[in-house]
């Protein structure tokens, strides 16, 4: 019955007597709540890892909608990476991106940002500082790219270093390493001892941008997520070793692309990530011997990767459904996931248009 045809208490009683309104009141009541109303949900945190072809451009969308995104792919293609960013973006339903950050100036990083800034606005530009890899050609030409940018004055731009926090509502994002330095003291809930340091090999230093890049541990209720850019292995063992500084994960996006230069085992280990999003292309990234210490990391349920990695073969890639860009000619596809504060959270593949969900710890 709806609500408007129904009498008010006053005339129904007139109706009906006071004994007799009074005992139907009260037995409606008890099964229509005068408070019942839709039920009220919280606004989700939304990610999109975008296909950019072994680069990265990952976009955050927080509840307070938001925007952040990390990275913006390669140059040319004729726009490829910065249309599908923006197509994230529509997708997500925002006409504009609040912060840029640029994890390094190597040209799979930073490349695709003049592209970008021609067809979505932006606000601002976060980053480590200026390049420190004057050497390399295609490095600098990022570099003056970007500083063309800054120049232009319409972007504000944010220069970051360890223990700040991004500015972005909706979600705390701590830097943890920016310009070759890292966070001096564990993260709040961080600090135990990492086992794995003491069987860890020693790396040589990078002398690239790599290892000034700009990484950030996000925390959005429950929920902890990391990204380190390119770091190197030689800068993760000053994040775990000989103290766990970072402390557990749960969503970890894979550094480097899945390449052999980081994601070593001492991190993996001491993060613990039940999930791992790996932005690799078909031809860059996912070395089988990175993919085989992510599949073997002690929390691990599930490892996503943006393409089949060619060199990686049948035994280190990871079921097809786990897959958003599988063998054959390129289609673009994204993998998205939705966190909620209480720690739930779940992973669509755009190609097989399935989610799965992953229950609060």
């Amino acid at each position: 019955m709806s609500p408007r045809r129904l009498l008010s208490p006053v005339n129904f009683m007139y109706c009906m007597g006071y004994r007799m309104a009074s005992t139907f009141l009260l037995v409606l009541f008890a099964i229509v709540p005068l408070t019942a109303g839709p039920e009220s949900t919280e606004n989700p945190l939304r990610i999109y890892f975008v296909d950019v072809e072994g680069g990265q451009a990952t976009l955050f969308v927080t509840p307070a909608n938001e925007s952040l995104l990390i990275d913006t792919g390669w140059p040319g293609h004729e726009g490829r990476d910065a249309e599908r960013i923006v197509a994230a973006a529509k997708n997500a339903g925002i006409n504009k991106i609040d912060y840029v950050l640029i994890t390094h100036f190597h040209t799979d990083h930073v490349g695709g940002l003049p592209q970008l800034a021609a067809r979505i606005p932006i606000n601002a530009l976060i980053d480590h500082g200026d390049n420190r890899e004057p050497t390399d050609a295609e490095t600098v030409k990022g570099w003056n790219a970007y500083e063309k940018l800054v120049a232009s004055k319409k972007y504000k731009r944010i220069t970051l270093k360890p223990g700040d926090a991004l500015p972005v509502r909706g979600i705390e994002g701590m830097i943890v390493s920016s310009d070759g330095a890292l966070i001096d003291r564990p993260l709040p809930g961080a600090g135990a001892e990492n086992a794995s340091c003491k069987d860890a090999q020693n790396y040589p230093a990078d002398q690239t941008e790599n290892a000034r890049s700009l990484g950030s541990v996000f925390t959005f209720g429950k929920l902890r997520i990391l990204d380190l850019g390119d770091l190197t292995s030689d800068k993760e063992m000053g994040l775990v070793c000989p103290q766990n500084k970072l402390g557990k994960i749960d969503i970890y996006i894979v550094s480097h692309h899945g390449w052999s230069q980081s994601g070593s085992p001492a991190l993996l280990n001491a993060i613990a990530p039940r999930v791992a999003i790996m932005d690799n292309g078909a031809k860059k990234g996912g070395t089988p011997s990175t993919w085989d210490i992510i599949e073997k990391s002690p929390s691990l349920e599930n490892m996503w990767q943006l393409h089949y990695s060619d060199e990686g073969g049948t035994a280190h890639n990871v079921p097809a459904e786990f897959i958003a860009n599988v063998q054959g000619p390129d289609t673009g596809k994204y993998l998205k996931l939705t966190a909620w504060p209480d720690g739930k959270f779940e992973v669509f593949n755009s190609r097989t248009q399935q989610t799965k969900e992953y229950p609060a710890e």
